[in-house]
């Protein structure tokens, strides 16, 4: 009788689970539109034009995984959020997921009740000084004013690397990278610290970028990636398996010029899997077997989406360093597609 009951139990709160982790795939196809949370603007990674159409790194991610899910990559909201607001926003639904150049951790990813579906930039936190301060290492910024944005990892980050070190400063707290851009070429500080990719982009955006240096201190690890609600975990499978596509789609040599003729003619079975010719991965997500095909087909592969908005061709001028594949020395592998 007592096995009876728990069982019962186990069966009852299986059927709850499950009806809890189809509600935002359900949610998104019924409202015909990914609410996809972003900064509130980053050179490169997510910003918005004068028209309000938003381009960028992980602007690129939001509109693969809407291409999957609605068949269309144009069909997305982006919600601007902060380093303060964006968890809020995921958890309250007000966003269905977060690309957001967000740390992965351990605290964000139980206490916060985040799922983090993967990495799609392997980052770390910089210093960036102007090249008048005279300053060539960030242990020479003993007493310095140091802008940094608040709910951020940085902030504990700096102030551990500071007491390691045996350093002294005074932070200047910032809300969003904008007003942090503002506060830093006002003179209100003689350093920002934030990732180096942010570093990069806030220095493009400069009208004298030449003036300023990124120090060559890396001062954590910064794995930043998407992020659902925990505990939804058929939308994590989509999301996680639409950057996942991508990544694979590279180092398979897959690109939006050349899918539709691999599809057709590659011998490759991974290829084939993967473009939706074999087998029925799609069913196992609820799409149709031509979800990465969408994925791919709105920007290209994870190589060239980098390529477009933060590599080297770009203002910003990324190297793809720990971002490369795995097969180039670099820190991406995507799981097999079987």
């Amino acid at each position: 009788m007592t096995k009876s009951v728990f069982l019962g139990t186990l069966t009852v709160a299986g059927l709850a689970a499950g009806l809890a982790s189809a509600a935002t795939l359900d949610d998104v196809k019924a409202r015909g539109e990914l609410n996809c949370g972003v900064s509130t603007g980053l050179t490169g990674f997510s910003l918005p034009d004068a028209n309000g159409n938003w381009t960028g790194f992980d602007v690129s991610l939001c509109r693969a995984v809407a291409a999957a899910v609605l068949g269309d990559g144009t069909k997305v909201k982006f919600v601007p959020t902060t380093g303060q607001t964006r968890f809020t926003a995921l958890a309250s639904g007000e966003v269905d997921m977060l690309a957001r150049n967000s740390t992965w951790t351990f605290s964000r990813d139980t206490d916060l009740k985040l799922d983090f579906v993967g990495v799609n930039y392997y980052d770390g936190q910089g210093f960036m000084v102007r090249k008048d301060l005279g300053v060539t290492s960030a242990k020479e910024l003993d007493g310095a004013t140091v802008c940094i944005q608040t709910g951020t990892t940085t902030e504990l980050n700096l102030a551990d690397w500071f007491k390691v070190n045996n350093l002294s400063y005074t932070p200047v707290a910032v809300e969003t990278n904008a007003e942090g851009e503002q506060q830093y070429a006002a003179g209100a500080c003689d350093a920002y610290t934030t990732d180096a990719s942010g570093l990069a982009a806030t220095r493009a955006a400069f009208a004298d970028p030449e003036n300023h240096i990124i120090l060559p201190e890396i001062i954590s690890k910064e794995p930043l990636g998407p992020a659902v609600r925990h505990g939804d975990n058929e939308w994590a499978d989509i999301v996680r398996s639409t950057l996942n596509a991508l990544i694979a789609a590279e180092e398979y040599g897959v690109t939006s010029a050349n899918m539709e003729e691999l599809a057709a003619n590659s011998p490759n079975p991974e290829i084939q899997r993967l473009l939706g010719v074999q087998g029925d991965l799609g069913k196992m997500i609820r799409l149709d077997n031509d979800w990465a095909k969408r994925a791919i087909a709105v920007g290209g592969n994870y190589g060239e989406i980098f390529a477009a908005t933060i590599g080297e061709a770009t203002p910003i001028g990324l190297a793809r360093g720990l971002n490369a594949q795995w097969t180039q020395g670099g820190l991406l592998y995507a799981p097999p597609f079987r």
